[in-house]
């Protein structure tokens, strides 16, 4: 390992497992990994389990926001931070109930700007049914941080917890177009139009999945096995670390991945699959086959028109760990977990 901090390391991929190995990981004893009973960072996934009585849960997660620029085409620091810790609770199986925000801004920052994200995550909130519970607010001296950073902590509460293990067997549902919010704020940040080719603009995909969770899980808990939301790491993320957890090989066919054309086209400019890229208004679901169809349907009647079934879970000595990509001309390749930093201060 590097002896010093790379961009890499907070990417989301293979070297922040690493390094969160190394200087964490390693070193919290078993018994406080977690809350007895509950998952923690013993399982580490989109949120924490602490038990709170019989068959209840507090679904509790945490992130920081720092994505460049804070204004982006389809939305705004304040939206994504909102929203990321909503579904980072909704994939885990939890009803979020509450947040708190920590909000740290540069000295000179413009305070219409500043208005304008906190109105825009309070707005999320409002529409959420989410209570803002608490909170921090600091400045930093100009030159000591860059624009603006939004650390939040969602709360939920399940009695149908989501634990990431998916089943040989279970089909892999993604719930529509794949990479939109990557490609935006790869294009933004290179200063490039996210205007495509045909004269159409494409916008982050930043929105929230808690209602569509809601539904899925009424109706198909305990059959949907694992539920992520594929953010940093894109796809290939999300099931490589799936296929690495339960040792299983899961296979995809990439001609029923639902990805924008303009964002393929946007991917393709930078040489950047963009599996790889993230996506802030999607979920990918691990489900028995046998209630496959029935995902898909829940998916599309709550406004996820493009959800899709594209490939399964199977069991393999040989492959276990790893994931298989059906290319459209029909051979197949390894789709390789996240490595390095494509796309700097993304979420």
């Amino acid at each position: 390992m590097t002896s010093k901090v790379l961009l890499s390391h907070g990417s989301g991929g293979v070297e922040t497992a690493e390094l969160l190995r190394k200087l964490i990981f390693s070193k919290v004893p078993d018994e406080l990994m977690r809350v007895n009973g509950g998952l923690g960072i013993d399982r580490p996934d989109d949120s924490a389990l602490i038990p709170i009585g019989r068959d209840e849960f507090l679904v509790v997660s945490i992130d920081s926001y720092t994505v460049n620029p804070p204004f982006f085409p389809g939305g705004n620091i304040g939206v994504l931070a909102a929203t990321g810790s909503i579904n980072d609770v909704a994939v885990m199986g939890g009803v979020p109930i509450a947040m708190l925000d920590s909000i740290v801004v540069e000295e000179g920052f413009p305070l219409s700007d500043l208005e304008v994200i906190t109105n825009s995550f309070l707005e999320v909130l409002r529409r959420e049914n989410v209570s803002l519970i608490g909170g921090d607010f600091k400045v930093m001296p100009k030159g000591q941080l860059d624009k603006i950073v939004i650390t939040t902590v969602g709360i939920g509460v399940t009695s149908k917890p989501i634990i990431d293990y998916p089943r040989e067997g279970d089909k892999i549902i993604v719930s529509g177009y794949l990479g939109d919010h990557g490609a935006v704020i790869l294009m933004s940040q290179i200063g490039i139009s996210t205007v495509d080719q045909s004269g159409k603009a494409l916008t982050s995909d930043v929105r929230s999945v808690a209602g569509l969770m809601k539904r899925l899980n009424d109706k198909l808990w305990p059959h949907i096995h694992a539920a992520r939301d594929p953010t940093r790491g894109g796809l290939a993320g999300v099931l490589n670390d799936w296929a690495s957890i339960s040792r299983t090989v899961i296979v995809v066919n990439e001609a029923l991945i639902p990805v924008r054309s303009s964002t393929k086209y946007f991917a393709g400019m930078m040489g950047i699959d963009p599996l790889y890229l993230a996506s802030e208004g999607a979920v990918v679901i691990s489900v028995s086959p046998e209630y496959a169809d029935e995902a898909v349907s829940i998916m599309r009647e709550s406004g996820f028109e493009n959800a899709s079934i594209i490939g399964e879970v199977k069991r393999s000595a040989e492959y276990a760990g790893i994931v298989l990509i059906k290319s459209v001309v029909g051979g197949h390749r390894i789709l390789e977990p996240p490595r390095g930093e494509l796309v700097p201060r993304i979420c």
